[in-house]
């Protein structure tokens, strides 16, 4: 699924945050986007979520503007941050509770879970009554990835995933997505400050710096060396 961005921008009282002329994204990429604190990365995600309103411009993933149709929300799973989960909710009671708003049977959820059952580590699914909200933040993230990967998604936004994680899981994300975007053409984007992560797992790689685009590039053996010269070169030491 394309997701497309033009002439978006967002101010907050006379600051620009965000401006983006031009972006394309094409199905089936992983997207990786990059920038220190306040350079915008999340200020994008939430304007292709349509969680804030743009001052200019527009989102769009295929054919539908964010801000002007729900249709796109029935093939997107998303997972910001913590104010996605439900956390008076046991974990598998989340997890069906989606599977219902996105018309997924009860017994596929299931399967999913079991699927995943290495991501989650034992100390998610399966503890007898304890609600979200009691379990460790690493745990809460996997709960929001997890819902985010459960709902048949053509397009995944997930902002700092890999937050909270402990190795295992981090590598084991890596190989949940990549899977996912090789079986069924899944456009991923997400956000990360780790380049190691970033370089690994994306095919392309956009840096905001600012809120403007300053480096588009496509990953290959020499991203990673490239992404640490380029922000070693922004200190003053």
């Amino acid at each position: 699924m394309e997701i497309k961005a033009l002439q978006l921008k967002k101010n907050y009282k006379d600051h620009t945050v965000l401006h983006i002329p031009e972006l394309t994204i094409p199905g089936g990429q992983i997207f990786g986007l990059l920038g220190n604190n306040g350079a915008g990365k999340t200020t994008f995600l939430r304007l292709a979520l349509d969680l804030i309103k743009a001052d200019e411009g527009y989102v769009t993933m295929g054919t539908n503007k964010v801000n002007e149709s729900e249709e796109w929300k029935k093939y997107t799973g998303s997972f910001l941050d913590q104010s996605f989960l439900l956390d008076f909710m046991k974990p598998e009671e989340y997890f069906y509770f989606l599977g219902e708003l996105y018309d997924i049977r009860k017994q596929e959820i299931e399967d999913k879970i079991h699927r995943i059952q290495q991501f989650f580590g034992g100390e998610v699914v399966g503890l007898k009554g304890k609600l979200i909200r009691s379990l460790s933040t690493g745990n809460k993230q996997k709960c929001g990835i997890a819902g985010a990967l459960f709902v048949n998604p053509k397009v995944v936004i997930l902002d700092e995933p890999f937050n909270s994680l402990d190795p295992s899981s981090q590598i084991l994300l890596k190989l949940l997505l990549k899977d996912m975007n090789q079986k069924y053409g899944t456009t991923i984007i997400v956000s990360s400050h780790d380049l190691n992560h970033v370089s690994e797992l994306c095919q392309r790689v956009v840096i905001l710096e600012k809120g403007l685009i300053v480096k588009d590039m496509e990953a290959n053996e020499n991203t990673l060396e490239e992404l640490k010269s380029y922000f070693y070169q922004s200190i003053s030491l």
